[in-house]
């Protein structure tokens, strides 16, 4: 008995989509609302720093149920490749942090991760587990057999 296709490339994407919402809740939680550190956009005031937030809130969602909605879809036809799910995840996470810490910390200047006066050891942090996740995706990417990715029949 031959085993069933799996679809790497579906199982891929829709992690990422749940990889990417899932690293934007935990820095919404965790650094915007219970450590108060900041807010998606602090150069302007409060109300504007919250309604922010309220749209990167809003953003994550639609990660997370597009992420579910591939996934579940998948499921239902048997078809998640389990490493190459893994794999999504991290680098969708991973994906996140690092594009937050360079593009939107260094490069708009939106936020920092904490307004103190040496930020190397925070951004040093922020970046390097942004990295750390994605070198955990890559290494589990490769496992899943990368080159030889395979598809469902018609997909």
């Amino acid at each position: 008995m031959s085993a069933k296709p799996v679809d790497a490339r579906g199982s891929l994407i829709a992690t990422i989509f749940l990889g990417i919402g899932l690293m934007a809740a935990v820095d919404e939680i965790v650094f915007h609302q219970i450590l108060a550190w900041h807010h998606f956009f602090d150069r302007s005031t409060p109300a504007i720093s919250l309604l922010s937030d309220g749209l990167l809130h809003a953003a994550e969602l639609l990660m997370l149920a597009a992420g579910f909605y591939l996934f579940v879809k998948l499921s239902r036809e048997r078809a998640v490749s389990r490493l190459h799910a893994w794999a999504g995840l991290f680098f969708g996470a991973g994906g996140f942090q690092l594009f937050d810490g360079i593009v939107d910390h260094k490069l708009l200047r939106l936020h920092q991760v904490r307004y103190v006066d040496n930020l190397l050891p925070y951004d040093l942090a922020w970046n390097g587990f942004g990295i750390l996740l994605l070198v955990i995706g890559v290494v589990i990417w490769r496992r899943a057999g990368a080159s030889r990715p395979t598809r469902r029949p018609g997909a």
